[in-house]
């Protein structure tokens, strides 16, 4: 999605600002997932063996960790193993999430193919995008009926080990969580104004025209046009979408 330079005033650096900042606190929760997984797989690789689950069970303390830590943001954290990677099981997602009450626990998922709707996730934009851009992604929101039932995003990224894809490393942030962290800097924005993602789905927005999950297209030829300008939120794979007019305003 291309950028169109503006002269906006502070309060859209602002708010590109907080976005940026608050979801790559949570890139860096994956990075340290994405980091710790192809360490561990990479030892099991040069002992000539394939990995098994139980071999992934050596993240949990450091995926519980993380839980506690991003208590307010990270809803659940793991990493999802490519298809055919692990020697004792199809498909595996290493995943601990917090629930209602606040306590850490292990998501325990049938991925059986003759009996699961779930067994194939790689369709899943979360892990379709890392996997066939070798690049961070951010999917949603969307209702997450794999893991919470909840409208979240999710943040991941690739696990690569020894050249070769083997899955993401990926964190769940609820929306409604998301969207109370950036809420108040995009309502400070004269006019409207929208997170969305590569895909054009807005994650946040400050106006009921462009509601969170609904999609956007053509955002590059209305750019060109002068309806609206583009404004990248930094590494992050978000663009915050203004009215021209609003981006004029001092």
């Amino acid at each position: 999605m291309a950028s169109t330079l503006s002269t906006d005033g502070d309060t859209v650096a602002e708010a590109v600002v907080r976005v940026s900042g608050l979801l790559e606190r949570v890139f860096t929760t994956v990075q340290q997932t994405c980091e710790q997984t192809a360490t561990l797989l990479a030892h099991i690789n040069r002992r000539g063996r394939r990995p098994t689950s139980a071999d992934l069970a050596r993240l949990q303390p450091l995926l519980r960790e993380q839980l506690v830590r991003e208590a307010k943001l990270i809803s659940g954290t793991g990493f999802i193993a490519e298809p055919g990677l692990l020697g004792d099981v199809p498909a595996w997602l290493e995943w601990w999430q917090t629930r209602a009450d606040g306590e850490v626990q292990p998501m325990l998922l049938e991925l059986d193919p003759d009996t699961s709707a779930f067994s194939d996730y790689t369709a899943w934009d979360w892990f379709a995008l890392p996997r066939t851009t070798g690049q961070r992604a951010v999917s949603g929101p969307y209702v997450d009926y794999l893991c919470s039932d909840e409208y979240s995003l999710t943040l991941a990224a690739p696990v690569v080990v020894d050249g070769a894809f083997a899955g993401v490393a990926a964190a769940d942030v609820y929306l409604r969580h998301f969207e109370a962290a950036v809420g108040p800097a995009l309502r400070r924005i004269e006019g409207p104004a929208f997170l969305v993602n590569p895909r054009g789905r807005v994650t946040a927005s400050n106006t009921a025209t462009q509601l969170a999950g609904s999609l956007v297209r053509d955002l590059d030829t209305a750019a060109a046009r002068g309806e609206v300008v583009l404004h990248p939120c930094g590494a992050i794979p978000l663009v915050l979408v203004t009215a021209a007019r609003a981006s004029r305003a001092r």
